[in-house]
This record gives structure tokens, C-alpha cells and sequence, in this order.
């Protein structure tokens, strides 16, 4: 992509998603993601009902009067998003790809942690680990994270999520709150992987797919190409049959998927390219209160 251009629709993302970030999730990123835990803040003199596990006694001691520890939540955070780069991300059927989709929600995101002064980092994946960007804080670092997100091209086609899920447990030894942004379309089996992640890392999953993938129009004959593998395949979508095993796949994947995430404690959401990402985004952050 010519750099005018790459910069043009950097900034038309930039000013979407700071604006959403800004205005709508504010509030509910802060109350969604919590800190590391409490941090000492001061002293002062104790009060009726104040905790008397929280006396300081050596600050008593000196002024023969009780005073307690305050506490205040440490906020600072670590954030990683792990961008699923396959080429399933480039299947789209109205206006937007999959992939267009994913970036707007991770500059989302990504605009809603430095906000929070947290810092954000992504590992782009496909069944390599094909780029990591160390988490950082300011606008700066934001902006080069929506150029990636926008421009970068991977080496390899095909997904593996337990390879980047092992990576994330790998690379980041502090526990952060990292979102997984793929289809996952993917024929391998992550859930072993993702509960070890999970137990570490706060982990949330937001699948992108398209409407197209959940079922077959009636249109007839058509030639469909597996973007991760090249296999092609003509389908008769107008054979009732043909669509109703589509949509029966698709179906059992979903809920294969949603028990993974189940079992493995991990909050999920899904959003289709045709959907309002927001609404979806608002209920996730809405169900970790």
C-alpha cells in the first residue's frame, strides 16, 4: 500500500475508534479490566469502621494514637492483543472484510488501555508467530500498532492458535489481559493450551466471522477456495440438502467453540462482519462487572 494512502486510512481508523474508546468504553473498559491488585497509598488516623486489619502499627506506636494503611487500586495493566493474520481473514461478503473488522477493534482497544495507562503490545499469528510488537504506552505506539494492523502481510496462510497462545505464556511472564482476535476456523485442538494461558493471563476471545460462513445462499452453482489451504470445491447451494449440512457445520463448530471457551473460563464474544461491533463489545465488557 502507497504510504498517502496508508496514512489516510490510518487516520480515519485513528479517529473512529479514539472516538468510541473515548465517548462509550471509558467507563466500562475501567470496570471490566481490573488492576494487579491494591496498592499502598498512605496513612491516616483510623476512623469508626475502618478495618483494624489495616492499622499501621509502627505509625500508631509513634503517635499513641491508631492510624490505618490506604489502599488504592494499581491500575496499570498490561494489555496484548493476538491478531489472527491467516488468510480466512480476507473473506468477506458486503463491505468489510474479516480482517477490516478485526483491526477496528483492536485499535478500539488499543485506544481504550492508553487511555487507562496501560500498556498494549500484539503478536500477529498464523500457524507461525509472524510478528511481536512489546507492549507500550502513548499515542505514538498506538499508531504504529494500526499501521501493522492495517498493512502488514504475513508469511504463512494457514492458523494454529495453541502456537500463539504458547507464545503469549511465553514471552509475557507478568499476567496481562490479552484478546484473542481471530475466526477461529481452525482444525487443530487449543483448548489445553488456552486453560494453561488462562490460568496465567486474563484471556478474552472475540471471534470475527462473516455471515456467509454460517450459511449458504441459494444461488446455485458456485466455486468456493479454502483461503488457508487452496483447496477448491464447486457446491450446488441450490440443493436444500447441500445448504442444510453447511449450516449444520456451522452450528456444531459454534458450539464446540463456545464449550471450549466454557470449560476453559475464558469470556467470549462473536461479531459479524454485518454487525455492529460496538453493541457486542458493550455486552462483554457488561458480563465482566
Amino acid at each position: 500500500m502507497e504510504t498517502n494512502e496508508l496514512l489516510k486510512r490510518v487516520r480515519k481508523i485513528e479517529i473512529k475508534t479514539r472516538g468510541l474508546s473515548r465517548n462509550i468504553f471509558a467507563g466500562q473498559y475501567h470496570t471490566a479490566f481490573k488492576g494487579r491488585g491494591m496498592a499502598f497509598a498512605e496513612v491516616r488516623e483510623y476512623q469508626y469502621g475502618d478495618d483494624v486489619r489495616n492499622i499501621d502499627w509502627n505509625v500508631t506506636a509513634r503517635f499513641d494514637r491508631p492510624f490505618i494503611k490506604v489502599f488504592e487500586e494499581e491500575r496499570e495493566l498490561t494489555v496484548m492483543l493476538l491478531v489472527d493474520v491467516s488468510g480466512s481473514r480476507l473473506f468477506g461478503t458486503d463491505a468489510l472484510l474479516k480482517k477490516n473488522v478485526i483491526t477496528e477493534i483492536a485499535a478500539t482497544l488499543a485506544f481504550s488501555a492508553i487511555q487507562n495507562n496501560d500498556k498494549i503490545g500484539v503478536i500477529f499469528f498464523s500457524d507461525k508467530m509472524e510478528k511481536y510488537i512489546p507492549p507500550k504506552k502513548g499515542k505514538k505506539h498506538i499508531l504504529y500498532i494500526i499501521r501493522e494492523l492495517i498493512d502488514f502481510e504475513p508469511e504463512h496462510k494457514k492458523t494454529d492458535l495453541s502456537a500463539a497462545i504458547k507464545y503469549l505464556t511465553h514471552v509475557i511472564k507478568k499476567r496481562c489481559t490479552a484478546f484473542v482476535l481471530s475466526d477461529f476456523i481452525d482444525v487443530k485442538d487449543f483448548k489445553t493450551d488456552l486453560t494453561i494461558a488462562n490460568r496465567k493471563h486474563d484471556i478474552v476471545a472475540v471471534q470475527v466471522y462473516d455471515q456467509r460462513e454460517a450459511e449458504l445462499p441459494n444461488v446455485g452453482l458456485i466455486q468456493v477456495k479454502d483461503a488457508e489451504t487452496g483447496m477448491e470445491r464447486l457446491l450446488n447451494t441450490s440443493v436444500s440438502e447441500v445448504r442444510k449440512g453447511y449450516s449444520e457445520w456451522w452450528s456444531d463448530h459454534q458450539a464446540r467453540l463456545s464449550e471450549t471457551f466454557k470449560k476453559c473460563g475464558v469470556d467470549a464474544t462473536s461479531v459479524s462482519t454485518q454487525q455492529d461491533y460496538v453493541k457486542a463489545l458493550m455486552n462483554l465488557f457488561s458480563l465482566r462487572r
